[in-house]
């Protein structure tokens, strides 16, 4: 059976700016269509049997928009008061996503690839050794992207960070396979799956899969222009 998904979608958008001022940054089209609805695409593409989304800011305007779809089978997880991060989000969602003992699938829905699909690409390079597996491009193929890299890496697949070198050759492009076990030696509320990360890194069990193709970073309006180019009208 294939994964469940958790698509990110709780954040406030702040970098959009006044794109963002009525509407969630999930709501943001590309080309035509939604940036939420090209996540829960690829989640459908690739069987993914449940979604869960996380709701926060402007959540009602999601729901309603995602209320005439049917695949994948879709589930609200409402961050209030509070907003809980990419870890605590997914620790929160745990009990809609009934993740049993394989890996759970993570897609941020502010994040477009291009040229290859980054679920096929994670399911291949799976293996028993993994906490985490993050799907990573090189910067040279991350469009919209102005920061100095996260991950070098390893030639049997685990990842380094970047730490103190000026640049690192890897970017990850905000979709992950990850085993959920882990989460709960974590402080309860708000944390990064950065903390998981890093605990992971120090196990030796964060590893990444490089793919073929291109990804758009579409966090900002200018990424959202350069998307909507890239694009053109698909």
């Amino acid at each position: 059976m294939a994964e469940p998904v958790m698509v990110f979608a709780a954040g406030f958008g702040t970098r959009m700016g006044a794109l963002t001022a009525d509407r969630p940054k999930p709501l943001l089209e590309v080309a035509g269509r939604s940036l939420l609805d090209r996540a829960l695409d690829r989640a459908e593409a690739a069987g993914c049997p449940r979604a869960v989304v996380n709701l926060h800011y402007r959540g009602a305007q999601i729901r309603d928009h995602l209320a005439g779809r049917t695949a994948p089978e879709i589930a609200f997880s409402e961050e209030q008061p509070g907003i809980l991060d990419t870890g605590g989000g997914l620790r929160a969602a745990l009990p809609l996503l009934r993740p049993g003992a394989g890996p759970v699938l993570t897609l941020n829905s502010d994040a477009i690839w291009t040229g290859e699909d980054p679920v096929a690409t994670l399911r291949a390079a799976w293996g028993p050794q993994v906490g985490a597996l993050l799907h990573l491009v090189p910067r040279e193929a991350a469009i919209g992207y102005t920061r100095p890299g996260d991950f070098f890496l390893e030639p049997d697949g685990r990842l380094r960070r970047r730490g103190a070198a000026a640049t690192a050759p890897y970017v990850f492009t905000g979709a992950q396979l990850l085993l959920t076990g882990p989460l709960a030696a974590l402080p309860a509320g708000a944390f990064s799956l950065n903390l998981l990360w890093d605990r992971l890194l120090d196990e030796g069990r964060l590893f990444g899969a490089p793919g073929p193709g291109g990804w758009i970073d579409v966090g900002t309006p200018e990424g959202l222009a350069l998307a909507e180019r890239t694009l053109g009208g698909a």
